[in-house]
Parts: C-alpha cells; sequence; structure tokens
C-alpha cells in the first residue's frame, strides 16, 4: 500500500508512483555513498558487503512488493553455488547462461503487459548480465595469461568469491537497480579501498560526481517538462492518424529526443553515486584522474552526433561493452563477424523483453547500420562526396543528417516503446513504413552510387572492408 506523501508527490510531478519510487531510489545513492565514505571505508571486507547487501535489499523492498524481493536472491544463490560446485568449466559457464536468462524470461513472460512497467524484472535484467558476467570472469581466472585478451586479465578472478561478496557486488546501491555494469574485480578493488586518487582516503570525487548529478538532473528536469506533451500513446489516437504526414514524422523526431532523456537521466544520476563511492575511478591520465569506469552515456556525442552509430557509441555504453566482451568477442571462433553482431544482437533483444517490437528494434538497427557503414566507405572513397563533406556547404549537410537521424532513430525506437506488434504496425502504415522503404532504397542504391562516384582504383575489394 503507498505512502500518503508518495501518492501526492507522484501526483504533484504528474507522473506514476513506480516511476517516483524508482528515482527516489536511485538519489538515495548519494546519502549511502556519503555513509560508506565518512563511516565505512576503513572497515573491514565484511562490514562493507554487508552495508552494500542490506542497503540494496532496502531498495528492492521499497520498489517491489512481497515476494518479489527474493527473485534476486534466489538467482544470486544460484549462480555462486555453481561457481562453488561446478567450477571453472564449460558447464558452469553455459549452466550459468541458461539458467540466468531463462529466468529472467520467464519473468518476463509472467509480468509482462502492453505498457510499459517498472518491476522486479527491470533490476532483474541488470542482475542477469552480472551473474553471467561473474561466471565467465571466473572461468578465465584458470587460463594462462597469454589466453586472455587484455580486458579478460583486468577482470579475470583468480579464486571464487565469497557468498558475502557476491551478495554485496550484486545489490551495490549504485548498480542495483538501472545499472551500470562493472565487474567483481572492480567490486573488490572498491572493497579493499583501492579506487582512489587519495591513496588510504576516500577518494576526492565529490566534484566529479555532483557534475554527473547535476547533468542527469537538467535531462530529468527536460524530460518531465516536455514528456506529457510528447507520450506513446498520441500515436494510437485518431487525432495522430488525422494529422498530416510531415507532422507525423516531426512528431516522431521530437519524440525520439525527450523519450531517450528518460533512461539518460537515470544513468547519470546512477553515475554519479558511482564516482562518489570510488567505483568511477578509471586510472590516471596526464595526472589528472578519470572517473568515466562507470559512464553510462557521453553526452556531447549523444546530443552532437548525426549519425546512428554515434548515437548507440555514445548510449548505454557499459551494457553495450558487456555485450561486446562476453558475446561478440566469445563467438570469435564462428569465423564471421556479421553472424557475430546478429547473435548479439538477437542476445540483447530476448534480455530486454519478449515483445515483438524489441525483435523490429534491433532488426531496424542492424539494417540502419549496415546502410550507413556503405555510405561512410562510399564517402571516404568517392574525391566528390570528401570535398562536399569538407567544403563549406557542410553546415546544411550537418542539419540535414540530423534530421534524417533522429526521425528515423524514432522511427525504430515506436516499436521498443509500445511493444506489440498491433499498435506497431498502425504506427509503421500511419507514416507508409518511410523508414524501411528509405534505407531499403538507400541499400539499393549503393552499388550504382559507387559506380558514378568512385575511380576504378578504388573500387577493389579491399577498399571496402
Amino acid at each position: 500500500m503507498a505512502a500518503p506523501w508518495l501518492e501526492n508527490l507522484s501526483e504533484s510531478l504528474g507522473s506514476s508512483e513506480p516511476a517516483v519510487r524508482l528515482i527516489l531510489s536511485i538519489l538515495v545513492g548519494y546519502p549511502f555513498a556519503l555513509i560508506y565514505r565518512r563511516f565505512l571505508f576503513h572497515q573491514p571486507a565484511t562490514v562493507i558487503h554487508l552495508f552494500h547487501t542490506f542497503s540494496g535489499l532496502a531498495l528492492a523492498t521499497f520498489n517491489f512488493a512481497g515476494s518479489q524481493i527474493f527473485h534476486s536472491a534466489i538467482c544470486i544463490l544460484v549462480q555462486f553455488l555453481m561457481l562453488r560446485l561446478m567450477g571453472r568449466t564449460v558447464t558452469t559457464i553455459l549452466g550459468s547462461f541458461s539458467f540466468q536468462m531463462l529466468y529472467l524470461l520467464a519473468g518476463y513472460y509472467y509480468t509482462e503487459t502492453g505498457e510499459y512497467d517498472i518491476k522486479w524484472t527491470m533490476p532483474h535484467c541488470v542482475l542477469t548480465l552480472k551473474l553471467i558476467g561473474l561466471a565467465f570472469d571466473y572461468y578465465d581466472g584458470g587460463k594462462e595469461p597469454g589466453e586472455l585478451s587484455g580486458e579478460q586479465k583486468t577482470s579475470a578472478l583468480p579464486c571464487v568469491p565469497s557468498l558475502l561478496e557476491v551478495l554485496g557486488f550484486s545489490y551495490f546501491y549504485g548498480g542495483f537497480l538501472v545499472g551500470p555494469q562493472f565487474t567483481l574485480h572492480s567490486y573488490q578493488k572498491l572493497v579493499a579501498g583501492e579506487l582512489s586518487d587519495c591513496p588510504g582516503k576516500p577518494p576526492n570525487s565529490v566534484v566529479p560526481a555532483v557534475k554527473r548529478f547535476s547533468l542527469g538532473f537538467l535531462f530529468l528536469v527536460i524530460f518531465a517538462i516536455f514528456s506529457p506533451h510528447y507520450q506513446e500513446s498520441y500515436y494510437l489516437t485518431d487525432e495522430y492518424d488525422a494529422r498530416p504526414f510531415w507532422f507525423r514524422c516531426i512528431f516522431i523526431l521530437i519524440w525520439a529526443k525527450i523519450i531517450l532523456y528518460k533512461y539518460v537521466c537515470c544513468w547519470l544520476i546512477a553515475e554519479g553515486v558511482c564516482i562518489l563511492t570510488g567505483l568511477g575511478l578509471n586510472g590516471v591520465r596526464d595526472g589528472e584522474p578519470q572517473w568515466d569506469a562507470c559512464a553510462n552515456m557521453k553526452v556531447w556525442l549523444f546530443e552532437t552526433t548525426p549519425l546512428f552509430g554515434g548515437t548507440i557509441a555514445s548510449f548505454n555504453i557499459n551494457t553495450n561493452a558487456w555485450a561486446a566482451r562476453q558475446v561478440f568477442k566469445r563467438l570469435k571462433f564462428l569465423g564471421n563477424k556479421t553472424l557475430s553482431h546478429v547473435s548479439t544482437l538477437l542476445f540483447l533483444t530476448m534480455w530486454h523483453g519478449l515483445h515483438s517490437g524489441y525483435i523490429m528494434c534491433f532488426s531496424m538497427e542492424f539494417f540502419i547500420i549496415t546502410v550507413e557503414r556503405q555510405y561512410q566507405l562510399l564517402v571516404r572513397d568517392s574525391p566528390v562526396l570528401t570535398n562536399l563533406a569538407d567544403g563549406p556547404l557542410y553546415p546544411l549537410i550537418y542539419v540535414i543528417q540530423q534530421v534524417i537521424h533522429w526521425l528515423f532513430m524514432g522511427y525504430a525506437l515506436v516499436p521498443f516503446c509500445i511493444f506489440t506488434y498491433d499498435k506497431w504496425l498502425k504506427v509503421y502504415f500511419s507514416v507508409y513504413f518511410c523508414g524501411h522503404v528509405f534505407f531499403l532504397v538507400a541499400f539499393l542504391m549503393v552499388p550504382y552510387l559507387r559506380k558514378a562516384l568512385v575511380p576504378k582504383k578504388e573500387r577493389s575489394p579491399h577498399k571496402q572492408d
């Protein structure tokens, strides 16, 4: 039952109660981090693990009612037992991957609706990647150093972690609800007091943390102001259908920018918590500590890039890095980058949920990125297009690119946000499947444009790799 103050706050903000609970839970990470810095930094590891475990459980209890809080505990315990009893084996990897993904997918099956719901599966999908990654890192710890990549060397676990370590790692308040992803090895360094630019003392990370919090809060305010005017439910109304085609497209473009700020603000605020504890420390460069180890957003790139690939590279960075490290690169044995890429996108599709909208979104993403890369190669190989891109007309080209970029970014996001095929098909019909038509035509035109704009000596196969 909701507390009256929470109901009143939700009504005054014009937001749902679960959304308000979520943002309050992310914000409370800052006082938790201050408690850790002030009172626990020099305490034994056991005390710190217990603090992280119980603070995370408190957040779970605040957000999810009744038995929902036990789902995470079950998966953590099973994962720990797998590591202990099955050791560094391929069986552990396959068992962990299968159990954690099937548990998550079962959760989706029994709880998903046709709406965007904040429920126990939201933090559980974050936990699923943590626990699968834990199995991979433990497996890597048994290999010879020469067999490991640079990334694997920094995350490999030399010995099996204790149950308390796994609990603290899983429930750590800075990443339990919305991420970011980080390795157990990084968490162990945090608990040992090693993630500080002042050896033996809490890190000088207050100012960097406040900067990320302030930026996240700015995006939160922007989202709170504009999101009521750009709701995805509007797509399904007769009023939207009655609007001119150009209006429907512009609505998609603006909606895409606004809807993504929902994720941006949460990730930036959560990153600030990680920075405040020290988990965000990413070494020292040119004498300055870098606090971007837990960065899930490259805000400047996100706001300025005219490329679809640039937006993907700037958004949900830690999850994408996890997928690249634990899925894409481990599929190297397939001997085909495209097949590895498709397999990774298929994994991410299932990880997000069972709705058909996720399949459409990620398949559209793959197609768009494929076409964009073809045109980047075309511009590189064509002296005419290269000169045009470097010339005085580039500002105009940039504006046109941005309009195309955000229009079709929104087009691909529509099924991601309204989930079921009857809804997203309705929207796509209303805009005449313009995104599919645009990129299909663009794809089919590439060979002819290369023939017309690229000198013969530049058309050899190695130039297009």
